[in-house]
């Protein structure tokens, strides 16, 4: 029956719209999303079970197939919508949906006139087979092209910058300065994969850039030396080394070795790193006389004082790491004291929202031990109303690093909201102070409403996504 290869061929775009939207979550891992994805009972709910009682339900009757098609289909239809971090249809997506519409027509046919069951999905797999070897190409000429493209820009000078965490504040700091003298490009947000920095460059890097500063992140050895080869900075700034991406690297030691990969580059005139990264000049070190509260920072390096309007210890050490940069580019202590009073918080980042009615505090994208306890710390001495903490607790860490953040967090606040399943048990276990915990993130407002009022103070904390 004709009806039936339809059916199948309609049931794999679903299956597909499921795998392709973990795929996007996962940088196009396959392992990730197999082994190391943080809720892989849905592959059961969302993918085996479904497919299990399709393929059984063809040896019963179409009608059956049918209603258990219609129900897939409502049950992705609804996973979906209940998803704050939905699929894009970037083009990779659209290529890989047109080669399974394209191979879907092909076996389906083939499958119809050699009566072979309207189940068999096999062009599913052959898509996502061809898809990566499609991209695998198209990766290379698009690094080619961007590498080419660096490699033109005779005055440009490119800075790389990595490290467990800061990352992306020191990249958005860095900018601030030194476009007050040159003409700077860098990747908005949090681009720090090598594809993206490609289709960045591609796309968005201009001939007269004249500094060109990169964010690199890895998940795996060999992911910083990727992206250090396809730019050869001419100076490297390593941040704080820690743990983050743990159950990646395994140990503290992979993650340094990690990240020293871009003292490689072939063009490298210049390093700053933090202490932790144990190699000679720390700027951390140069840093003293520190001074954090919820209304501006201020610190002393090179004996010339500097003020800014940001939150948080840890912020000092990320600007350290820009004047450093920025005086060997000819930047003097006085120009630098009159930036930095005037730069802007990152977005997401102890970044203040509001402090009337209630003293709001972004600080969703901060996901490290240090920098969370840090911000703790800074908040505990707000004494106009409740200090309330919103967090799903740190994502990708052993059980014992939040379980020491449950002892600040009990120091600190007056209430916590838990978002997400994922360190449920442990907050449950180890937080003493009044709290909740949230299975679903949709009730999040309504939670706010009913145990927040006038002058609290709410800090956002590593707001992770719903698949969390």
């Amino acid at each position: 029956m004709v009806i039936a290869y339809v059916l199948s061929y309609l049931f794999s775009f679903l299956m597909l719209y499921y795998i392709s939207t973990l795929l996007q979550w996962n940088n196009y891992k396959i392992k990730r999303v197999i082994f190391n994805f943080h809720k892989p009972k849905w592959h059961f709910y969302f993918l085996i079970a479904p497919f299990l009682l399709y393929v059984f339900s063809f040896k019963m009757h179409i009608a059956i197939s049918i209603l258990i098609f219609i129900a897939y289909f409502i049950c992705i239809f609804l996973w979906a919508r209940f998803l704050d971090k939905k699929l894009v249809f970037t083009k990779r997506i659209q290529r890989l949906f047109a080669l399974n519409a394209f191979l879907a027509l092909i076996f389906s046919y083939l499958h119809y006139v050699n009566n072979f069951d309207a189940h068999i999905l096999d062009y599913l797999l052959l898509s996502l087979i061809l898809s990566y070897m499609i991209e695998k190409f198209l990766n290379i000429y698009y690094y080619n092209k961007a590498k080419n493209k660096i490699q033109s820009l005779k005055d440009c000078k490119v800075v790389l910058i990595t490290a467990s965490y800061g990352k992306t504040s020191i990249k958005h700091y860095l900018a601030q300065i030194l476009s007050k003298k040159y003409i700077v490009h860098y990747a908005k947000g949090s681009i720090n994969t090598t594809l993206g920095l490609c289709s960045d460059i591609n796309n968005n890097l201009k001939d007269d850039t004249q500094i060109l500063i990169i964010e690199a992140g890895a998940r795996k050895k060999g992911d910083i030396l990727e992206i250090s080869n396809l730019v050869q900075p001419h100076f490297v700034i390593i941040g704080q080394i820690g743990i983050a991406h743990l159950e990646f690297f395994k140990s503290k030691e992979n993650i340094l070795e990690c990240k020293k990969e871009c003292l490689q580059s072939t063009r490298l005139e210049y390093k700053i790193c933090h202490s932790s990264a144990n190699e000679e000049c720390a700027y951390d070190l140069e840093v003293s006389d520190i001074k954090s509260s919820l209304e501006a920072l201020s610190f002393k390096m090179n004996n010339t004082q500097y003020t800014a309007n940001l939150l948080g210890e840890f912020n000092a050490y990320n600007l350290a790491a820009c004047i450093k940069l920025a005086l060997k580019l000819d930047f003097s202590n006085e120009e630098l004291q009159n930036i930095i009073k005037n730069i802007q918080a990152t977005e997401h980042r102890l970044q203040i929202i509001t402090k009337t009615p209630k003293f709001i505090i972004d600080d969703g994208y901060n996901g490290n031990y240090d920098g969370m306890s840090q911000s703790y710390h800074l908040v505990s001495s707000y004494n106009k109303g409740k200090k309330i903490l919103v967090s799903p607790g740190i994502i990708e860490v052993n059980e014992d690093i939040n379980i020491e953040l449950c002892k600040i967090i009990n120091q600190c606040f007056d209430f916590a909201i838990i978002t997400g399943s994922l360190n449920a048990k442990i907050f449950e276990e180890n937080l003493t102070i009044d709290k909740i915990i949230l299975k679903n993130k949709d009730e999040l407002q309504n939670t706010l409403a009913k145990y927040t009022k006038e002058n609290d103070l709410i800090l956002f904390s590593n707001d992770a996504p719903k698949f969390i």
